[in-house]
């Protein structure tokens, strides 16, 4: 089969409804609103998740859960995405949004033990996990915590 002799099945495009174009159409007078009431007016229908009167879902539904306003939302980078940088790099939070290893600084950056480290690095962040640091002093580097 080739794609210039590809065409839709019979019935797939249906031809649009052309509404308030006279009586001999079909779709005139009342162009398909029917007579009278809320829908056949100009403007007219309910806002959505109206349900006539009934309890809408959205008030039907229980509320759960809670949100912290107090809440910290920290960039966390593993240790084993720092070994890109060279030996006796200083790694610092700008340095990691320039190479990309995160998007933003948020709250700060927190570094998490997650793989090794194979080389000496100075690594400065606002938080870093114990398992993390012992990895970076293991290898004779420092952490400084912002």
């Amino acid at each position: 089969m080739k794609l210039e002799r590809m065409r839709a099945p019979s019935g797939a495009n249906k031809r649009t409804k052309r509404v308030g174009r006279g009586t001999g159409s079909g779709h005139g007078k009342t162009s398909t609103r029917g007579h009278k009431g809320q829908k056949s007016r100009s403007g007219g229908g309910v806002r959505p998740g109206f349900e006539g009167g009934q309890m809408p879902l959205q008030r039907r539904i229980p509320k759960r859960g809670f949100t912290n306003i107090f809440k910290k939302d920290y960039a966390i980078v593993n240790i084993k995405s720092l070994n890109i940088f060279a030996e006796g790099t200083e790694v610092t939070p700008e340095l990691l949004k320039e190479t990309g290893l995160i998007k933003a600084v948020k709250d700060g950056v927190k570094i998490l033990g997650d793989g090794e480290l194979e080389k000496k690095l100075t690594v400065k962040a606002h938080k870093i996990s114990k398992q993390a640091e012992e990895k970076i002093t293991a290898k004779g580097g420092r952490v400084e915590v912002i």
